[in-house]
C-alpha cells in the first residue's frame, strides 16, 4: 500500500506504507524560548525523548534512532532550521529511515513539509498517541472514544484517507493510508461520521449514569485508579481483584475501563475501576473522547493515585496527573480524599526503600506497596476501608421483632457494630452511608405511614 503526499506544483511523492518493525527515527525537540521552553514537573529532554521512544515501541515501531534538537527560532513551516532540516535529510537517507517520530504538535503545513524534505513519514506525539490508543482498544465504547478522537485530529490535516475505519486492524491511520483523495468527500464523511460517533456516546453515558445509580441503590463504593502510565495500575488492579487484565511494561497498556468487586478487611464490597494511564502532553482530542470513561473517577469514593517511585522523574510524572485531574474539575480531591499508592519499592535500593517508607510514616495519605510482590497490600486495603467508614454515619436503631426485613436489609446495607436483644426489641448499632440512613428512615417512615392509614 502506498501514501501520496501533495508537493508544491502538484507533483506528488510516493512512500511505501508503514508497517510494525520499521525503522524509525524519533526526535524530541528542545525550545530555548516561548511557552514549549519549559518542562512539566522539571522533566529533562532526555527523560521526555526515552518516554516518546517508549510510546513509538508500544506499537512495535524499530526505534533505530533518536536525538534531541534545540530549536532557538521555531519556524512556521518546518518548525525547525534549514540546518536541522538538512541534516535530518541526510541521517534518514542514510540510515534508510523509514518513519519519523516527532515528539511535540506539527501543524498540517510543517509536517507536510518535513514529509516533504526528508522522504519519509511524519508522524507527532498527538498522532502517535492516537495510533497507540486505536490499536488497543477493545470494548466497543473505547473503540468509539478513540475514533472520535482520531476523526476530529484527521479532519483538521485532511488526512490522507479516513477509510481506516473500515481496516481490520487496530491504528487509526496515522502511519499509513491509500492516499490523499477526494478532500471534500473525506472531510463530508467524517463529519457524518463524527455526528453519529457522539450521539452513540451519549448514549454510553446515559447507560453509565444508569448503572452508577443502580451502584448507588446496591450501595458498592467505587474506588478508581489513576496514575502515570506504566506506574504499575493495572498490575495493581490483578492484585487486588485476581482478575487478568493485561499488565506489561508498555505504555498504554490498558485503554478500556475495567471493573471488578474486591471485599475490604471489615467484609465490605467495593467496585474497583482501573483506567487509563494519563502522560505528559496529552492530546486534547483524547481528554474530550475519554470523557465518559473518565466520568468514572469524577464519581469515585476514593481515588487512589498509583505512583512509580522507582522511575527518576516520578514527581513530574505526579505533576502530570495532578494537572489532568485538575483539568477534569477534580482539584480538591488531590489534597482532600486521594491515596497516594507508591508503587514499585521492590525496585528500590535498601537505603531508597527506608527512606521512602520514613516519609509516608509522616503522612496517612501515603502507601508505599509493591504490586508485584504484594508487600503493603494488606495495608492500602485497611485504609481504604477505614477511609470509606470515616464518610458513613453510625446510627441506632429500635426494631421490633416483628420488623426481620428491616434488620436484614441494615445488615446487607451497612456494617452493624452492635446488637442487643431484649424481649421486646433489637436495638442495632450500624454504620450506613449517609444516602441509606434517608433511604432506610423513608421506608419505616413510609410503613408507618402505610399502617396508620390501614388502622383507620
Amino acid at each position: 500500500m502506498t501514501a501520496t503526499i501533495e508537493q508544491a506544483g502538484g507533483a506528488h511523492l510516493d512512500l511505501d506504507g508503514i508497517r510494525h518493525g520499521d525503522r524509525t527515527l524519533v526526535i524530541h525537540p528542545v525550545f530555548k524560548t516561548g511557552p514549549r521552553a519549559q518542562y512539566s514537573g522539571g522533566r529533562t529532554p532526555e527523560s521526555r525523548l526515552e518516554e516518546a521512544c517508549g510510546l513509538a515501541r508500544a506499537i512495535d515501531l524499530n526505534v533505530v534512532a533518536a536525538e534531541c534538537v534545540r530549536i532557538n527560532d521555531p519556524k512556521p513551516n518546518t518548525l525547525m532550521g534549514s540546518g536541522n532540516v538538512e541534516r535530518i535529510a541526510e541521517r534518514v537517507k542514510a540510515e534508510e529511515i523509514d518513519l519519523i517520530v516527532f515528539d511535540a504538535s506539527l501543524t498540517p503545513v510543517q509536517q507536510r513539509n518535513l514529509e516533504t524534505e526528508w522522504k519519509a513519514k511524519v508522524i507527532d506525539r498527538t498522532g502517535l498517541i492516537l495510533e497507540i490508543f486505536g490499536e488497543r482498544a477493545r470494548t466497543r465504547e473505547g473503540q468509539m472514544q478513540v475514533e472520535l478522537a482520531a476523526l476530529s485530529y484527521q479532519r483538521s490535516r485532511l488526512v490522507r484517507s479516513w477509510t481506516h475505519l473500515e481496516r481490520q486492524r487496530g491504528g487509526f491511520g496515522f502511519i499509513g493510508g491509500p492516499g490523499e483523495s477526494q478532500i471534500e468527500m473525506d472531510r463530508r464523511l467524517i463529519d457524518e461520521r463524527i455526528v453519529r460517533i457522539k450521539k452513540d456516546l451519549e448514549d454510553v453515558k446515559r447507560t453509565r449514569a444508569l448503572h452508577r445509580q443502580a451502584r448507588k441503590r446496591v450501595p458498592y463504593p467505587v474506588v478508581a485508579l489513576v496514575g502515570y502510565t506504566n506506574a504499575g495500575k493495572s498490575t495493581l488492579f490483578n492484585r487486588l481483584t485476581n482478575a487478568s487484565v493485561m499488565a506489561a511494561d508498555l505504555l498504554f497498556a490498558t485503554l478500556d475501563p475495567t471493573m471488578r468487586r474486591v471485599h475490604l478487611p471489615s467484609g465490605r464490597e467495593i467496585i474497583l475501576s482501573d483506567t487509563v494511564g494519563f502522560i505528559s502532553d496529552l492530546p486534547t482530542e483524547l481528554v474530550a473522547a475519554f470523557r465518559a470513561t473518565l466520568e468514572e473517577v469524577l464519581e469515585a469514593d476514593v481515588i487512589l493515585h498509583v505512583r512509580d517511585v522507582a522511575h527518576p522523574e516520578t514527581d513530574g510524572q505526579k505533576a502530570d496527573v495532578e494537572a489532568v485531574l485538575a483539568g477534569l474539575g477534580l482539584g480538591h480531591e488531590v489534597t482532600d480524599t486521594m491515596f497516594e499508592i507508591l508503587n514499585k519499592i521492590d525496585l528500590l535500593d535498601e537505603p531508597a526503600r527506608d527512606a521512602l517508607l520514613t516519609q509516608a510514616s509522616r503522612d496517612q495519605r501515603q502507601m508505599p506497596i509493591s504490586a508485584l510482590t504484594g508487600a503493603g497490600i494488606d495495608g492500602l486495603l485497611a485504609a481504604v476501608d477505614a477511609r470509606l467508614a470515616a464518610q458513613r454515619r453510625v446510627e441506632t436503631y429500635r426494631l421490633g421483632h416483628d420488623e426481620g426485613a428491616a434488620q436484614a436489609w441494615l445488615y446487607s446495607h451497612g456494617e452493624v457494630l452492635e446488637r442487643v436483644d431484649d424481649e421486646d426489641v433489637t436495638e442495632i448499632t450500624v454504620r450506613l452511608a449517609p444516602e441509606d440512613v434517608q433511604r432506610f428512615e423513608r421506608q419505616r417512615s413510609d410503613k408507618a405511614n402505610a399502617m396508620n392509614k390501614d388502622n383507620r
